[in-house]
């Protein structure tokens, strides 16, 4: 008895490198003489559409959306207290972009809450601010698709947070 595919078209799922896409087909292709079954997944913020060969899925870290359980401990992270440590920025700064390149929301949730500044400190890199809304759009992505909103109402709910904490 062959076994249920894992990604169907129509699911959302999360490419750690690329964040939410979402399946628009699996089919099989020939390619340079072989024959592989690709998972089509386009992800509309970048407007790119990404083929991944079924039996390479779990390698590459693609996965089905977080549970509604792991986002609200994505946001339970966010009220946290930030640690920074006090290491030169560009060693922080690798750990925060593997953080976010890992595609775990808890993970990426730190990185958000460590780098969220109040608006009124001007003390902010042009590259933490860059990394803080990667992040933070990231975060933003896989909520609205969990909780079956749009980007932006998700972003407004983490600033929400953020700002309470």
């Amino acid at each position: 008895m062959p076994k249920a595919p894992l990604f169907k078209a129509g699911d959302f799922v999360v490419y750690p490198t690329h964040g939410v896409g979402k399946v628009m087909d699996v089919l099989k292709q020939e390619i340079a003489g072989h024959k592989l079954e690709l998972i089509v997944i386009t992800f509309e913020r970048d407007r790119m559409t990404l083929r991944v060969p079924v039996e390479k899925a779990a390698t590459s870290g693609l996965r089905k959306l977080s549970s509604r359980k792991i986002m609200e401990e994505a946001m339970t992270t966010l009220k946290g207290r930030a640690r920074v440590k006090r290491t030169m920025w560009s060693r922080r700064a690798q750990e925060y972009e593997a953080k976010i390149n890992s595609g775990d929301p808890v993970s990426i949730a730190e990185v958000v809450r460590d780098l969220h500044r109040n608006v009124g400190q001007p003390d902010q890199s042009f590259s933490e601010r860059q990394i803080y809304e990667a992040a933070r759009d990231r975060l933003a992505s896989e909520l609205a698709a969990v909780d079956k909103t749009d980007v932006d109402a998700a972003t407004e709910k983490l600033e929400k947070v953020l700002k309470a904490a």
